[in-house]
């Protein structure tokens, strides 16, 4: 069953799209650990056919499906929400060519919701959603997420995340805790510092999986959603976090150099001049393997049987502790 609109949500789709009248057509998502969802609205009267309207409980059932429902969860996933909500009616620049991403039409917050509408990117020529991808399609996330961290490239993080992404240690300490005992457990805090103290920082998705990637048809242009763990930190999180969701361990080994060859010559023709784009490479591609150790520290007390726990992850960190 559809969820209701009442009286004053629907003076604000109204009055933020300019219709005369709209009907909920579906619910796109239900909101991770049940916090809300994500509802599809049909506008009659306006200027757009549709847009998205993306709604979250702030008192949050917060049934997390690995347990993880706890009061720290509660208070980050809060924080992640006003992120969200900051990046899209403060940060985001949606039209920028090449970087497409939802444009932020209105956002409303009561005392126990919060409420944000937006483009509906169905709408507007991105319509496909993959569970895969070929080299090609992932190559376009990949130019699409080197565009990102070069506009972004030195820019502030007020109001977002001081360290983007949502593994990041100091917001992970449960599961820090429940790690095993070895190295990479003994080595987290200077993995962590490393990525921070890198000389060339920007600002990250925090969150780039496919599933928050949005194609055309053609599966050359996509748009990305979601940005609720975006703030300050080293381009190679968001990159390293990509791959190891759209790639086998075999897949990674196979295609690493050419997949990074790629970002890298997208990253350094959209890098400002004022930059040094050849300084920034040899960095970053230095830090590719401490932003998978970083990841897989996470994983290693987040879930340990983790099907990204693999060969090539382990090749990873055995780089970085050696």
């Amino acid at each position: 069953m559809l969820p209701r609109t009442n009286r004053t949500l629907a003076q604000f789709i109204m009055e933020s799209t300019g219709c005369t009248s709209f009907e909920i057509r579906e619910v796109v998502q239900e909101l991770w650990s049940g916090y809300g969802s994500i509802l599809r609205i049909d506008l009659r009267g306006a200027n757009q056919s549709s847009v998205i309207l993306k709604q979250v409980d702030l008192q949050g059932v917060n049934s997390h499906p690995r347990g993880w429902n706890t009061h720290r969860s509660h208070q980050r996933k809060l924080k992640s929400y006003e992120v969200e909500w900051n990046w899209y009616s403060n940060v985001s620049l949606a039209n920028e060519e090449g970087l497409k991403m939802p444009s932020f039409l209105g956002a409303k917050t009561t005392e126990k919701a919060k409420f944000l509408l937006m483009e509906d990117l169905n709408a507007s020529g991105y319509p496909v959603r993959k569970s895969s991808a070929s080299p090609e399609e992932i190559k376009s996330c990949l130019t699409w997420l080197a565009r990102f961290h070069a506009n972004y490239l030195g820019k502030p993080c007020d109001g977002l995340w001081e360290t983007g992404t949502y593994w990041h240690l100091a917001t992970r300490p449960d599961e820090w805790n429940r790690m095993n005992p070895g190295l990479l457990k003994d080595r987290a805090e200077e993995i962590d510092r490393v990525l921070a103290t890198s000389r060339f920082r920007t600002l990250v998705h925090g969150d780039a999986k496919l599933a928050n990637f949005c194609f055309s048809k053609s599966g050359r242009k996509v748009a990305a959603v979601d940005f609720q763990y975006v703030g300050s930190g080293c381009g190679m999180k968001d990159v390293a976090y990509f791959l190891s969701g759209c790639l086998s361990s075999e897949e990674c080994f196979e295609w690493e150099n050419d997949l990074l060859d790629h970002y890298f010559v997208e990253l350094r023709t959209y890098t400002p001049q004022t930059f040094n784009g050849a300084s920034l490479e040899e960095e970053w591609r230095t830090l590719y393997p401490f932003a998978w150790a970083d990841f897989i520290r996470f994983l290693s007390g987040w879930s340990p049987t983790h099907y990204k726990l693999h060969e090539y992850g382990r090749s990873m960190v055995k780089k970085v502790l050696a």
